[in-house]
């Protein structure tokens, strides 16, 4: 998100410099960059709260005397007769619906909605939704406008289940499928609720009457939908990560006021709906444990001093979360925010003393294990230990980062089996993965933590000559682990493919072991495997299809076989994503070896045509044929 550094600064009465606030929004958690005196931030998913120029000031009032308090609306509001009904009040608890009319669209904006637009580098729409966005940017609160002339018959809020074309107020169509939150009029969808609304109600520079809704929807029913149909969304990024439930009427009244600083407003109304009474977080004023966590030795005073300036609400005895603030559930969150306050760097540092010498078994059995599966053409995945899927004995995290994955794992192999499909999906034809982590469990209220190995593959065998043309099977991964590892126990399972969305019909085979059931045989591995020497860069897998191409080569002069594979190994090409060696025949009758090598192109930007790949090829076949004793049988 953008924040103008001027639109900052102007409600800062100390008048800080942008070197200042960067800093002081570092110190506060906020990762940001700096460009062209625009703050460019990134914010943490539990901090909704933070994504607005607000939001931000709110912050930043615990080192400075700030002023946003902006102008509202405060006559008499007359209630607005509208045909509206909620089916799905879960999902949206509160909403209200703001009706103005004006008499003439105003020529040009007011300094500081113009700014909005200048300072930032943003398109006008139409003067309604010009304040809309505006509002977004200044509280956090998403609004929609529709044109009022354009809403006749009875609007519906409900979360439906449904397969339908719906047309973006950008004019791009986009088949709704499966459940969606969404407003309808007269059975058809006219808004993607919390995304972005539809075409034929939509405001324009001649609308003259709008109804603006303002509502709060559960995170978890918005979370991915814009994502799902590829839509650019403000209002989606901030419905995601939690708006404030209880600004609707301030909201509402200062887009009033912004009308009217414009514009000669005709007739107004207003009417809230409220479903469902909002949680009041509650916490005993603990300031002892607060130092205890933190390490600091801060007074009762400052503490509560601190928590007042970010906006909580102090009484007697406990600490009241404002409503904003949906991530604050116990002491360890207000210990956050006070360290927050004081900043990590400013906290006295205890020296922890670890006791030098040897590394203790499971370690080393751990460091062995991952040698041997790299050793056999494995690759180590890091999973999220958080899921969105709960079994009977899972533990719910209270206040997870991601309100779509609030579980801890209960095992390794459903996180496997989705980086297996995942890479399957990306035309890998060789898979062959393992995690070694923890996993939770609880049982009679008891928590219980244990070490996993998971193993998953499915495929060929490997990308070398002698474990091409093998498939991965419960008898192949049993025998190669036997081999090395004889004593120990992998019970190998195939999962069931027709319970997947693939099309792919290679054999999944699977395992999770107990790091505990390890014997210290484990412990005498030989490791083959070697560190990179150089760094190796991330680079994102293409979702493009690739191309394949197959090369034999006949070597009659050995002396020039060293050089050769090296030669082709080694060559390197943006769109030659993999090379390696499928077949390999000695004739030691003709005094002659012939190699198959198999090349795998692909581009991260655009389908990669029959022509770039023979460009390439036509690259290696040149040089090879330089080489004596070295022809490529059936070539003309």
């Amino acid at each position: 998100m953008k924040i103008a550094y001027k639109h900052l600064v102007k409600n800062i009465i100390a008048n800080p410099s942008i070197d200042e606030i960067s800093d002081r929004l570092f110190q506060l958690g906020h990762e940001h960059e700096i460009e062209n005196d625009i703050f460019n931030m990134e914010f943490t998913p539990n901090r909704g709260d933070c994504l607005s120029l607000n939001g931000l000031l709110r912050d930043l009032s615990v080192f400075y005397d700030v002023d946003a308090n902006q102008e509202i609306y405060n006559e008499k509001l007359n209630i607005l007769d509208i045909d509206f009904e909620n089916f799905s009040h879960d999902i949206c608890p509160q909403i209200s619906f703001l009706k103005i009319e004006i008499e003439d669209i105003p020529d040009k904006y007011k300094d500081y909605l113009n700014d909005y637009f200048i300072d930032l580098n943003l398109n006008k729409n139409n003067f309604f939704t010009d304040i809309s966005n505006y509002i977004s940017y200044e509280n956090g609160q998403p609004t929609h406008c529709y044109d009022a002339d354009k809403i006749n018959g009875k609007l519906v809020f409900q979360e439906l289940d449904t397969d339908q074309e719906f047309e973006t107020l950008l004019g791009k169509k986009i088949n709704l499928k499966n459940k969606n939150p969404v407003f309808l009029l007269n059975d058809k969808v006219i808004n993607l609720a919390g995304v972005i609304g539809g075409i034929e109600t939509s405001c324009s520079s001649n609308t003259k009457t709008a109804l603006v809704e303002c509502a709060f929807f559960k995170p978890e029913a918005i979370i991915g939908k814009s994502v799902k149909y590829d839509i650019q969304s403000e209002a989606s990024y901030k419905f995601e990560r939690f708006v404030d439930p209880e600004c609707q009427d301030r909201t509402i009244r200062r887009f009033i006021k912004i009308v009217d600083e414009h514009a000669n407003i005709k007739d107004v109304s207003v009417i809230s709906y409220n479903f469902k009474q909002n949680k009041v977080t509650k916490i005993p004023i603990k300031t002892n444990e607060i130092n205890q966590i933190i390490g600091t030795n801060i007074s009762q005073e400052l503490y509560l001093n601190y928590l007042s300036k970010l906006g909580f609400i102090i009484n007697d005895e406990h600490i009241e979360a404002p409503s904003y603030r949906s991530d604050i559930e116990t002491q360890n969150d207000l210990a956050e925010e006070i360290a927050r306050v004081i900043g990590y760097d400013n906290i006295t540092r205890n020296e922890i003393t670890i006791p030098k010498g040897k590394k203790s078994n499971i370690y080393d059995l751990e460091n062995n294990l991952r040698f041997f599966l790299l050793d056999e053409g494995f690759y180590e995945i890091i999973n999220s230990p958080f899921v969105g899927s709960d079994s009977s004995n899972s533990i719910s995290v209270d206040n997870p980062l991601d309100s779509n994955k609030k579980y801890l794992r209960s095992n390794l192999i459903e996180s496997l089996l989705e980086n297996l499909l995942y890479n399957e999906r990306r035309q890998k034809d060789s898979i062959k993965l393992f995690e070694i982590s923890d996993i939770y469990t609880v049982k009679n209220k008891k928590i219980n933590v244990t070490r996993k190995l998971g193993i998953i593959a499915s495929g060929r065998a490997g990308h070398n000559y002698k474990d091409f043309s093998k498939k991965i099977s419960k008898k192949y991964l049993t025998s190669v682990f036997k081999e090395t590892l004889p004593n120990e126990n992998f019970e190998f399972k195939a999962l069931n493919r027709e319970l997947l969305n693939t099309k792919v019909k290679n054999e999944i085979i699977c395992c999770e072991v107990d790091i505990a059931n390890f014997s210290s045989d484990v412990l005498s591995y030989k490791k083959i495997s070697k560190p990179p020497e150089n760094f190796i860069e991330y680079s994102p897998i293409s979702d493009l299809p690739y191309s394949i191409r197959d090369l034999s080569f006949s070597i009659k002069d050995f002396t020039e076989l060293d050089k050769f594979i090296e030669y082709i190994l080694g060559f390197k090409h943006d769109f030659l994503k993999e090379v390696y060696i499928f077949d390999y025949f000695n004739n030691e009758k003709n005094a002659e070896i012939k190699i198959g090598f198999r090349f795998v192109f692909q581009s991260s930007d655009s389908t990669i045509t029959e022509a770039q790949v023979n460009d390439i090829i036509s690259v290696i076949i040149d040089h090879t044929e330089e080489i004596n004793g070295i022809t490529i049988p059936g070539l003309n």
